[in-house]
């Protein structure tokens, strides 16, 4: 149901309202360059978490392309804490958007408009994540920002970042309609003996891999309309990696981690 128009007090803009035409057409459509690439652990969409700051194991690489790569753009940046990202969602398909999607944290079965949610399918696959500075460093002759808690995939088109301002950014009175409170993660996640042991090693080059797998499936990625089903044998793609993972008895039993094809 829309709202009213007498439920809202008189504003200012009010009488802003403007027609379509009065929207210049090269004011419809733009053109960007992607300053950056991510270069994340995440090499397909499913497993990554649906939320920035779910998984401080998901450490991500921002690598800036020429001519952005410029140790003058980034001057200050370090005394920041935290960072917005902008990116494009290029694992959609483009023109891929409904005007109603199905949002997982409602288990799939309710639909609201898509303005309403995060979900990846859009009028424009443009996407907002805000991850920690671990760390800018020069590699190579490339320019390198670390970030943790990136729900990033691998390749990642960025359009811009700008610091985070908490006095600005941070709302803590704010309403967050049906997410008010962070996803519950308390699905236990159980190693087999072949997954332990690729865990143990691997300990040299990847000494989180089991925390970030553990994080990682805990969350559940399964699809909602699949979130009641257990038995079914999923596959998540990550590092140099294919984890083979299931969900019996309530919990998430890890059972193969083999070389990537």
């Amino acid at each position: 149901m829309f709202w009213q128009q007498e439920s809202f007090p008189p504003r200012l803009c009010d009488n802003l309202v403007f027609a379509v035409s009065d929207i210049a057409p090269a004011h419809r459509q733009f053109t960007f360059d992607a300053i950056g690439v991510i270069r994340s652990p995440f090499k397909e969409k499913f497993g990554i978490p649906r939320q920035s700051g779910l998984m401080d194991t998901a450490e991500a690489v921002l690598e800036l392309l020429p001519p952005y790569d410029r140790e003058e753009a980034v001057r200050g940046l370090d005394g920041f804490s935290h960072l917005w990202i902008t990116f494009v969602f290029h694992g959609v398909r483009q023109g891929d958007w409904s005007p109603t999607v199905r949002p997982p944290r409602l288990g799939g079965n309710q639909r609201l408009g898509v303005f309403a949610t995060r979900s990846t399918h859009r009028p424009n696959p443009i996407g907002l994540s805000l991850v920690e500075i671990a760390g800018i460093r020069r590699e190579q002759g490339r320019l390198l920002l670390d970030v943790r808690g990136a729900d990033l995939m691998d390749g990642t088109p960025v359009l811009d970042i700008k610091p985070y301002l908490p006095y600005a950014d941070a709302r803590p009175d704010a309403r967050a309609g049906f997410a008010a409170a962070a996803p519950d993660a308390q699905m236990p996640v159980v190693f087999g003996p072949e997954a332990e042991a690729v865990c143990t090693a691997r300990a040299a080059d990847l000494p989180q891999l089991r925390r970030f797998i553990e994080q990682m499936l805990r969350l559940d990625p399964r699809p909602a309309y699949q979130a009641a089903s257990e038995g079914r044998v999923y596959g998540t793609a990550i590092f140099d990696l294919d984890v083979r993972w299931t969900v019996a008895d309530g919990a998430v039993q890890v059972l193969t981690i083999s070389p990537a094809a």
